[in-house]
């Protein structure tokens, strides 16, 4: 079997396509050689410079508060797996509720709105303070200080959540449910078989950047007395009077949002590849 031989044009559109992408690297290069220099004259090669590098990213001191600070980032972990379930099933349910159709429902639709409206509305340190210092008052019980931040992150974030998933749910064409009622599926069949599936492609974007905000947030409830990473980097800060620790917290966080984001990125970079190809309409 005779191999393929690329005609001329071919040849000369590859070789344009080499160039072009020898053109990128380079100018890529150069880009990054020119961010550095800019970087080395207004940042590094100034004066105050080394009492910045001491203050605020001392190696010595970034070593010693690690392992307090890792401890107390093991509850935000534990704060973070707690609300990613209970944040889910919440922000279903107030979706759901707020997508019944009749006038029966109505009620039940001003109260699911009336609820993602105020928790939408309220800053998150609030409702920490609400929950944290409230509700142990009126209960006049000692609930831990993990339950207390689930709490707080489960009624801020769900209101979002819900907001973002009854937004995919309406972006779903009528159609998709009009052809599952005449096949015999109920409302909550066609939402669950037909409905959440197609919705589901168009929901995850802004759901994965819901989730970073709510991996970033959950460093706040050391304000309820919880030793995680934050309230750990002000004691070592307490200690050293350096505020290294704080940037360890820092840098713990964001190794724990790149992944989420980088999947964020490539899943919408495919959707959007998959859309342009009509395989999504």
């Amino acid at each position: 079997m005779s191999s393929h031989t690329p005609s001329a044009l071919e040849v000369e559109r590859r070789a344009y396509r080499r160039g072009r992408e020898r053109r990128s690297v380079l100018v890529a290069i150069g880009s990054t050689l020119v961010f550095a220099a800019v970087v080395w004259v207004t940042v590094v090669n100034t004066p105050g410079w080394t009492k910045v590098q001491q203050t605020f990213f001392d190696p010595a001191t970034a070593v010693a508060s690690l392992p307090k600070v890792w401890d107390g980032f093991l509850v935000n972990l534990q704060v973070l797996a707690l609300s990613v379930v209970t944040v889910a099933a919440v922000a279903l349910l107030i979706a759901f509720l707020r997508t019944l159709p009749g006038a029966v429902f109505f009620p039940v639709r001003v109260v699911a709105a009336a609820y993602t409206d105020l928790f939408r509305g309220f800053p998150f340190i609030i409702v920490l303070y609400l929950v944290g210092f409230g509700l142990p008052t009126i209960t006049n019980t000692r609930i831990p200080v993990v339950l207390l931040g689930v709490l707080a992150v489960t009624l801020t974030y769900s209101s979002y959540v819900a907001e973002v998933i009854r937004a995919g749910i309406d972006a779903v064409h009528p159609s998709q449910r009009l052809a599952a009622r005449s096949l015999g599926l109920g409302y909550g069949q066609t939402l669950r078989r037909v409905v959440l599936p197609q919705a589901l492609r168009k929901m995850t974007p802004p759901l994965m950047n819901d989730f970073v905000s709510m991996q970033k947030d959950v460093g706040l409830i050391s304000i309820l007395g919880a030793i995680d990473a934050i309230a750990a980097a002000r004691s070592a800060n307490a200690l050293s009077y350096n505020f290294t620790p704080y940037v360890v917290a820092g840098i713990l966080f964001v190794l724990l949002a790149i992944p989420t984001i980088r999947i964020a990125d490539w899943y919408t970079a495919r959707l959007r590849e998959r859309e342009q190809s009509g395989a999504i309409l």
